[in-house]
């Protein structure tokens, strides 16, 4: 098992991204609040890791911080929630806002999230509840990622475009988020922060 990887960031297109671990070159998923904070292309970065291996692929997973893996990984023990589904609940929802939600029994945060149903939120609900008290106490001691960011790269609005329709959200859907959202001189990182946020409005 792969438990971390540190190298430099070469390419970052969410939710995929590139590190070069001494040569070797690592593509991983990463949810949002991983790429939100990832420092600028060439800077050395460090990612907890998670590796699912299919029949079909092997697919590695980052997390800017170990309690993100954590509860990534208590996800996919979820009935129904799979590895994708879960990068798409940590995208849409910061660890804290996802443990209020749980804590609250708010459905509504959690059906908002593209592929989470009504079924599926109660279900999280269920067994999240009972998971999350341990996890939560090591969240103020997280190691995160360096607050620097990218510049904005050539045209940001359709990469943004493109990375929410990879977290499961129609291209259609995806467009009209960022068609309301003011897109000169921010990154991609950031419209797709700031569509997210307006989905929960």
């Amino acid at each position: 098992m792969i438990g971390f990887l540190q190298g430099i960031l070469v390419h970052k297109a969410p939710p995929l991204l590139l590190l070069d671990v001494r040569g070797v070159g690592y593509e991983l998923e990463a949810p949002m609040t991983t790429f939100y904070n990832l420092p600028p292309i060439g800077s050395s970065i460090k990612l907890h890791t998670h590796l699912v291996i299919r029949e079909d692929a092997h697919i590695l997973f980052g997390f800017s911080t170990e309690q993100d893996r954590a509860l990534f990984r208590m996800l996919i023990k979820v009935n129904g929630v799979g590895p994708k589904l879960a990068l798409t609940i940590l995208s849409g929802l910061s660890a804290e806002e996802f443990h209020r939600c749980i804590g609250d029994n708010d459905t509504q945060s959690l059906v908002r999230l593209p592929g989470v149903g009504k079924k599926t939120a109660e279900r999280l609900l269920i067994e999240m509840r009972d998971r999350l008290p341990n996890w939560a106490e090591g969240l103020a001691s997280g190691d995160g990622l360096s607050a620097a960011r990218q510049s904005a790269p050539d045209s940001p609005k359709q990469e943004a475009i493109s990375a929410l329709c990879a977290l499961g959200y129609k291209p259609q859907d995806a467009a009209k988020m960022v068609q309301h959202i003011g897109t000169d001189g921010k990154s991609c990182e950031d419209i797709i922060r700031l569509a997210l946020q307006s989905t929960g409005r």
